[in-house]
């Protein structure tokens, strides 16, 4: 749905025209989600609609076609709306109903980006980083940081359906505010990638498991100039890839085990939230999150009640973890690092590797999507 109405004319009018909206909303029986304050859930017995607010752009989907067509009416009647009919486009995201679930691309914006850049017609490459270490901050400045910047925060909107680039752009983007050749290397780099895979996207499907797994991981000291680490994590709900992150730790870690627990921590908050969010979604949880780490010592500190020496720099994310495990909410446990699928979010992986850990996170083809193929 789009609002007939225009929204720019001061600075306040967003939060004049949320609010205004939010009232007539709670009027009608809505009730605001604490976990995100863009979500509005109405639940009545068996009828239950969501409603999804940015701006003048709304998703509104409803547990019956009836239920749907008197929630737009209602709305209607307060504002002048416009039905879009069944979704197909949101901020930019196209939106496809396939054979086998929901199919979420960004083709077009890809080649938007490509023209832009001038490589519309570069040559591909199978993966969006090599495997040696991370970027430094030495070398050469570009001649043109603005037009640096824009393309690698072009990137970062990309990583909305394409989560196996957003390793490559984070890194890229650590040197957003002096930008070298070697930087602007690993940016064409990137876009040489998204050049050979414009088919790509992330698929979503119906899932009879609601059983929410999160796989965590760190590479530790892995920036040379800062000898900081890189953490990431992937949340799955069922079949589904939900939430990911690839992010440099703030502090500098002494040891590979405190890396990998705070990655865990990182996990374990998103994790946490995730679990409000379905609450309130009225799709509790029954089951506990498993939570994944492919380092021993980060699980054993998970549950062991015993505070060493060794652990104190580390104490907040300890009782963090360790008091979700005690509520019954966490569980972490240790995974092989072959079936580590958090590694393509921390570090520059072979292409038989990255290609295996990009399938396991649903990213696939449109082909793909409606054969229902693995």
């Amino acid at each position: 749905m789009r609002l007939n109405r225009s929204l720019y004319a001061l600075k306040q009018a967003p939060r004049a025209w949320y609010s205004r909206f939010a009232s007539h909303l709670l009027h009608l029986g809505f009730v605001e989600a604490k976990s995100d304050t863009s979500l509005f859930v109405y639940h009545r017995g068996a009828d239950t609609v969501y409603l999804l607010l940015y701006v003048d752009d709304i998703v509104l989907t409803a547990s019956s076609p009836g239920l749907l067509r008197r929630t737009i009416d209602a709305l209607q009647q307060e504002f002048s709306m416009k039905d879009l009919g069944p979704l197909h486009h949101f901020l930019g995201m196209h939106v496809q109903h396939t054979g086998s679930g929901i199919f979420l691309s960004q083709r077009q914006y890809m080649i938007e980006i490509l023209e832009r850049a001038g490589m519309a017609d570069c040559k591909p490459c199978t993966t969006p980083v090599d495997v040696n270490p991370k970027l430094s901050a030495d070398g050469a400045p570009v001649s043109d940081p603005t037009d640096f910047r824009s393309l690698a925060g072009a990137l970062q909107y990309l990583t909305f359906t394409r989560p196996d680039i957003s390793y490559a752009v984070q890194q890229v983007c650590l040197h957003m505010h002096d930008p070298r050749e070697t930087h602007l290397a690993a940016l064409k780099r990137i876009l040489r990638y998204v050049r050979g895979t414009l088919h790509l996207g992330l698929l979503v499907r119906p899932s009879a498991a609601l059983d929410l797994v999160v796989y965590s991981d760190a590479d530790w000291a892995g920036c040379p100039d800062t000898r900081k680490s890189t953490s990431g994590y992937a949340v799955f709900l069922g079949d589904n890839l939900i939430s990911w992150s690839s992010k440099r730790q703030n502090t500098v870690s002494r040891s590979s085990a405190e890396v990998e627990y705070r990655a865990v921590a990182n996990a374990v908050a998103e994790a946490s939230w995730l679990r409000q969010l379905l609450s309130e979604l009225h799709t509790p949880l029954s089951k506990t999150t498993l939570v994944y780490c492919d380092n021993v010592s980060a699980v054993y500190m998970s549950s062991n009640p015993v505070q060493h020496q060794r652990t104190k720099h580390v104490e907040i994310d300890l009782h963090f973890v360790r008091e979700c495990v005690a509520l019954g909410d966490v569980r972490v446990l240790h995974v092989p690092t072959t079936s580590q699928f958090a590694d393509i979010f921390t570090k520059g992986l072979p292409s038989s590797v990255f290609s295996e850990f990009r399938s396991s996170l649903n990213v696939r083809s449109t082909d793909d999507s409606t054969a229902g193929g693995c």
